[in-house]
């Protein structure tokens, strides 16, 4: 049973249509492939799916090979394809034949993101325990932030042990301990959050608004199952009542048992209400009106095409948060990579135009995630940016903060310095 399996995810491919709704064109393309790496083909089966409407909906195919199989699916409405290809390499080493094939496939789907993965199969080729693919000759295990950054950019950790791997009915959670950042999570196989680097994203989701705010006394988070924004927010003493609306509460019961360094019990603080229901339905029915509202969530598009965030990126959704908000109010949100999410980056700041008079974006790298992350704060009116380093070293003081491990006064002004390559990005006013 030794072997090679490669995978391959593609995503913004500028192949032609056909590639990507026809069986017969998929078929043929895959066959030609696979004959010309000089592998046996015994067996194939391609399956067209529709919409309701009857429109294309993608392409599963499948060759079945003397050597294993080839396998294929289009998601035409997305331009991305993903490509499987496993050799058996026991009489002969058929690994770059294997190679060749999903280079030769790659060639045809012309992606401009592509997301490449290999594992040795057999007996001591792999560590069973991480479920990661790992390089043998690094011992290094690789997993793409919550969108495929590039096939450059990536976040490269040791898996010392997976301690903990469920699914859930939403998506599947893994927490894994690792040498550069402790403990992580994962979702649908993309890291979250670590115990070494949380502070990072927590520390600037959560300070920067709720120091300009004159006196936050209630929150909602909506997403936030690891409880890190949880338990910045309860550092500010004037917070009564926090909403923790984490839609997946296998979420929340994972991070409870293995990630106490990032939540360090406020999960179960009083002063934190659970709701495990879906954001954008929550806001739309709730009647109460916060002083903020965080969207701690997932990417809204995800390599594995399930994301529980999409909705919660709308203009209807941010009008309605504008309508939970108190006059004083503030939306907080992330916003992906400027440099590899550039028009994702773009169109949610459009979108908050329609409900926000003052949108404010910035920036922090994020180590885990292996990119510059971008996040913004929307107001009714306050500005964030405004607040004089005195007045934030003077509300710190006042509010009885600990030391932070990110967010001072000199930072909160520097987070709000963007580069020109990111000013280009913010839609005219």
């Amino acid at each position: 049973m030794e072997g090679l399996h490669l995978t391959a995810d593609c995503f913004n491919c500028e192949a032609a249509p056909e590639y990507f709704v026809s069986p017969e064109s998929l078929r043929l393309c895959l066959s030609d492939i696979t004959i010309a790496a000089g592998l046996t083909i015994v067996g194939e089966k391609f399956h067209p799916f529709t919409h309701e409407d009857g429109s294309p909906a993608g392409v599963t195919g499948a060759l079945l090979l003397a050597e294993s199989h080839v396998a294929i699916h289009t998601w035409p409405e997305r331009h991305a394809v993903t490509l499987d290809v496993y050799v058996c390499n026991f009489n002969h080493d058929n690994g770059s034949k294997a190679r060749q094939i999903v280079d030769a496939l790659i060639a045809v789907f012309k992606p401009g993101t592509v997301s490449r993965q290999e594992l040795q199969r057999g007996e001591n080729a792999s560590d069973p325990t991480t479920g990661l693919i790992t390089d043998l000759t690094t011992g290094l295990a690789t997993s793409l932030t919550f969108e495929a950054l590039s096939d450059h950019s990536f976040a490269a950790t040791r898996i010392n042990q997976v301690l903990a791997r469920h699914t859930s009915a939403m998506q599947d959670i893994e927490i894994a301990d690792t040498s550069d950042f402790g403990k992580v999570m994962r979702l649908d196989g993309a890291m979250m959050t670590s115990e070494k680097d949380e502070f990072f994203y927590h520390e600037c989701l959560v300070h920067p608004a709720a120091i300009a705010h004159p006196e936050p006394r209630t929150a909602l988070i909506i997403g936030g199952g690891d409880g890190g924004s949880c338990e910045e927010l309860l550092k500010h003493p004037s917070i009564t009542s926090i909403t923790l609306c984490e839609i997946d509460a296998d979420v929340v019961a994972m991070a409870r048992q293995h990630l106490g360094n990032i939540h360090r019990g406020a999960l179960d603080d009083s002063k934190i209400q659970h709701r495990h229901e879906d954001g954008f339905a929550y806001v739309g029915s709730c009647s109460d009106v916060y002083d903020l509202i965080l969207l701690d969530l997932t990417d809204p598009v995800s390599p594995t095409g399930n994301s529980l965030a999409a909705t919660c990126m709308t203009e209807e959704f941010f009008q309605i948060c504008a309508r939970r908000l108190t006059a004083e109010g503030m939306l907080v949100l992330h916003l992906g990579s400027p440099f590899y999410h550039p028009e994702r980056f773009r169109t949610t700041l459009t979108k908050l135009q329609t409900a926000f008079a003052q949108i404010h974006p910035y920036t922090v790298f994020i180590p885990l995630y292996g990119a510059l992350w971008g996040m913004a704060i929307a107001s009714k009116q306050l500005n964030p940016q405004a607040i004089a380093a005195s007045t934030v070293n003077q509300r710190i003081k006042h509010r009885g903060l600990p030391l932070l491990k990110y967010y001072n006064a000199d930072v909160h002004q520097a987070l709000f310095a963007l580069p020109n390559y990111v000013k280009d990005l913010m839609p005219a006013t």
